[in-house]
């Protein structure tokens, strides 16, 4: 009888898609994928419709990209002093997930070596299984999340190919530092390792945190491919809309294999994205400002709670450790405060190799991208957790 294959079954079905169920199931309030419950900036979506009008963006686009969101985000890029060519160094993608699956299909080969910091956000492992690579894991240590340096040098052998980075990283928050940027370029050049630097949260940034691209490094740009995203960026996450950029070389390689995955991604979202790169600095600036805030809410429930938590230098996602309040797991815990306190969180021993899960089974994630009065409901719902 036809089965499914057997690499596909071994993935099973994402943390993401359990959650969620459950947490309908419940009428929890959810704060678990990070799915903003508010819209975007309402002139970029006046610009999408437009799009939709003029009858020059609803047939397929070019499968790079259309020039004048390549040319967006080139110019965005100059602003970190990164030189990129619009015509032979950007791509645009549905979505930094495919972003990145393509950039794994494009620069790695069977046996590869591809190094992965964890917690990782989930899709990580599963391209580069389907790209025939080898994941090999390095952990960030809590309750501060930082990287081993001893433990990142014996990662790489002859056989790394590639290492996948996060910063601002999700799901710990942790905006990585120059010194640790530092380290891990130092490794790549020596090993002669490409890496894939997801940055989608590059402008979700608090208390002066400051975001380094690696390819802004001394001798990175010509090894790195960089992604990003409007969904993160403007807030349009049902839009998907992603960008890879870097050196002609390995953008070819990403392209490559992206025309055989979605050849091109939606056209009149792309429009509207090319306008969203053209708003002045203080929509940014009220960007952090608003999440700041959002930030600053989900560390008062989480504290009233009786949860520890350590406050996000970026993304919209904290992790806490509930060990005080909760003596099960992190999937126990999760079923716990859904079913019973109608909230929703991630377990987040999901994103470790088993090897290391043992890491996030006392912690649990949460995302703040919500309104201010979901956070404040589900902040008095978990205030229970703390009772007697």
């Amino acid at each position: 009888m036809p089965t499914a294959s057997r690499r596909a079954a071994a993935f099973g079905t994402t943390i993401f898609t359990e959650i969620n169920a459950l947490a309908s199931q419940h009428g929890a309030i959810n704060l678990g994928q990070g799915r903003p419950d508010f819209d975007g900036p309402l002139p970029i979506i006046e610009e999408a419709v437009r799009a939709l009008h003029s009858g020059r963006y609803n047939q397929y686009p070019p499968g790079a990209g259309i020039p004048e969101l390549r040319e967006a985000i080139a110019r965005h890029a100059a602003g970190y002093d990164l030189n990129v060519d619009p015509g032979s160094g950007v791509i645009v993608t549905p979505g930094a997930t495919e972003a990145v699956f393509a950039a794994v299909m494009g620069l790695i080969d069977p046996g590869d070596e591809v190094i992965i910091i964890e917690p990782f956000f989930d899709s990580y492992p599963p391209n580069v299984l389907m790209a025939g690579g080898v994941p090999v894991y390095v952990a960030l240590h809590p309750p501060d999340w930082t990287l081993d340096p001893d433990e990142l040098r014996v990662a790489f052998s002859p056989r790394t190919r590639a290492l996948i980075l996060n910063t601002p990283h999700n799901p710990t928050g942790r905006v990585l530092t120059l010194d640790e940027l530092t380290l891990v370029a130092e490794m790549c050049q020596r090993h002669d390792v490409t890496v894939i630097s997801d940055e989608v949260y590059e402008h979700l940034l608090f208390d002066g945190a400051r975001h380094i691209p690696i390819a802004a490094l001394p001798g990175m740009f010509e090894r790195t491919v960089t992604i990003g995203s409007a969904g993160k960026s403007f807030g349009m996450t049902g839009w998907k809309i992603g960008w890879v950029y870097g050196p002609a070389e390995l953008v070819r390689g990403v392209g490559q294999a992206h025309q055989y995955i979605a050849f091109a991604a939606n056209h009149p979202a792309q429009a509207a994205v090319a306008y969203a790169f053209s708003l002045p600095s203080r929509y940014f600036d009220q960007y952090r400002a608003d999440y700041t805030r959002k930030r600053d809410l989900m560390m008062q429930g989480l504290a009233a709670a009786g949860l520890k938590a350590r406050a996000p230098e970026g993304t919209y996602f904290v992790m806490a450790d509930f060990s005080d309040v909760f003596e099960g797991d992190d999937a126990a815990f999760a079923r716990h405060l859904i079913t019973q306190m109608g909230v929703a969180c991630i377990p987040p021993s999901s994103f470790f190799s088993p090897a290391h899960r043992s890491i996030g089974e006392k912690q649990a994630r949460f995302a703040f991208c919500k309104d201010d009065a979901t956070l404040t409901a589900a902040a008095e719902r978990m205030a229970a957790l703390k009772q007697p």
